[in-house]
């Protein structure tokens, strides 16, 4: 059977990994153009160039597939750089942040891969998980850290600073992320994502500045 297929069965190197990401970007093309359910692996082999056995040899299924995509998107978003200096003040910190994560949730690229991961989390609730801690809930933690350093520094006077995070978190999504998610709007202009975290800094601070 299928199934009983190992992920991986080639030795790794260069052009293991070249293979790798020649399928993964195939399959993401045709997971974009037909959604999960309607990719097949024949699909997913004619727009990665190889043959269906070469596919089967680096992917067990489609599931294992995607979940690998879903890991390098994971992987790439742990590069990401904030710039959380925790001597930094919260007003800059709190902008810069702000329009640096807008702009990895609603890049062109990434809505697909959101789209599909919340299609089918009830399914395969572990490929949810995994992308909400370590995507979500890992800059999440991050920001919370730098919360707490300014909390320290009395410059901010919050009682939760993960739930702060996430407030904040939210606030720059508001009338940017839904729309793209769905659909209903194109990608967010850097313009139109500045404007909305302008708006929720000022908020933010508003609410958890601490008083003189």
């Amino acid at each position: 059977m299928v199934s009983s297929i190992p992920l991986a069965i080639v030795p790794a190197g260069e052009d293991d990994s070249a293979k790798r990401h020649q399928i993964m970007d195939g399959a993401r093309r045709v997971f974009m153009d037909l959604g999960f359910d309607g990719a097949s692996m024949n699909e997913i082999a004619r727009a990665a160039g190889v043959s269906k056995g070469t596919l089967y040899v680096y992917f067990a299924d489609k599931h294992s597939l995607f979940g690998a995509i879903v890991e390098k998107a994971c992987l790439e978003q742990g590069k990401v750089s904030f710039n959380l200096d925790p001597a930094r003040d919260a007003e800059t910190t709190l902008r810069g942040f702000g329009r640096a994560y807008m702009d990895i949730v609603c890049r062109p690229d990434g809505g697909s891969t959101i789209r599909t991961v919340m299609a089918i989390a009830e399914r395969m609730p572990e490929v949810g998980r995994r992308f909400y801690d370590r995507v979500i809930a890992h800059s999440n933690q991050r920001l919370a850290a730098y919360l707490g350093a300014r909390v320290a520094a009395k410059e901010l006077a919050i009682d939760n600073c993960e739930l702060a995070a996430m407030q904040f978190m939210l606030m720059c999504q508001a009338t940017l992320f839904q729309p793209y998610i769905f659909q209903a709007k194109p990608v967010p202009t850097p313009e139109q994502i500045a404007a909305v975290v302008d708006s929720a800094t000022g908020l933010f601070l508003a609410g958890y500045r601490a008083k003189a």
